[in-house]
Parts: C-alpha cells; structure tokens; sequence
C-alpha cells in the first residue's frame, strides 16, 4: 500500500471550510503527509453570468470578479490556517475557474494526490436539487481516494434520520 504524501482539500468556503481545514490537517500531521493542497474552484457557471450582466451595461466584468473572489478565498485561508499547526511551506493554495468537479478531479491528478479530504456539503439542498452536488461526482469519478468529513451538526442530523 502507498505511503499518504499529498493530500488535496477542495474548499467552497462554505460555513463548513473551517471544519474541513481542521480535520484535513489533523489527518495530515497523524499521517505525517509532505503537503496539504487547497483548491478552489470559482464556478465557470458564476463567472458566465457576471458577463451575461456585464453586457446589459453595468459596471463590472468576469475579470474583476474572478480576482475579487479570489482575494476574498486566500484572505478566508489564510484566516483559517492562523491557529494551524502545520508547516506553511508544505501547503499550497489553488484557486482556478471552470466546472468545479472537473477542475478537482484534473488538480488531484495533476498534483499526484494520494487522498481528497472534503464535505459533502457546501450549499442548500435546493441548490443541490438543480446543480447536483459536486461531492458526489467526485465519490463516484476519483481514482484517488477520499475521505467524507462531517461537521457535527449535519452529523447530528444524519443519525436523527436514521434513528427515526
């Protein structure tokens, strides 16, 4: 069996990215991996619909708001990994624009990845009813294993279901 080196966090900076964070660098120290990838992927979907506004005439344009976005998620990063005991050298941050379970599957393969820790919640289940839920692309198309982390209260939620 391989030997855990790299592991890749996909982070939609969702009110559960501070809890995956944890737990992938948790996971990192206990397994003693040589670096921790964050990627983030700005929905192409997203930035399509900023042009489609651009071209009604406001004031603003896909570039700006991929570079806004972008300095929003490395100032959320870095304030998550302020308490993180991990070394700083051996992370890296990935921020990139297209089809979000596309572009995680390319960049955990391209960055050798030897494991993906994520969530498998980022938004409301409506949204999930009409886009599909990236987690589970990426359960069912990555040749790289992965790890489901639960924040406590969607795991608190899912034993009430069961229990009932």
């Amino acid at each position: 069996m391989k030997k855990i080196e790299k592991i890749l966090v996909p982070l939609a900076f969702s009110p559960y990215s501070e809890g995956i964070v944890q737990y992938a660098v948790m996971l990192a120290k206990s397994l003693n991996v040589q670096q921790l990838i964050f990627v983030s992927v700005i929905n192409q979907r997203d930035v399509d619909a900023v042009e489609t506004i651009t071209s009604f005439g406001y004031e603003v344009d896909g570039d700006h708001y991929v570079q806004e976005i972008e300095k929003m998620r490395v100032a959320a990063l870095d304030e998550m990994l302020n308490n993180i005991d991990f070394p700083r050298e051996q992370m890296k941050l990935i921020i990139t624009v297209g089809k979000p379970a596309e572009k995680l599957l390319q960049h955990a393969v391209r960055e050798n990845a030897d494991m993906i820790v994520m969530g498998v919640k980022a938004k409301t289940e409506i949204v999930h009813a009409f886009t599909g839920s990236v987690a589970e692309k990426l359960f069912r198309r990555s040749p790289i294993t992965i790890v489901s982390y639960r924040e406590e209260s969607i795991a608190d939620k899912l034993r009430k279901r069961i229990n009932s």
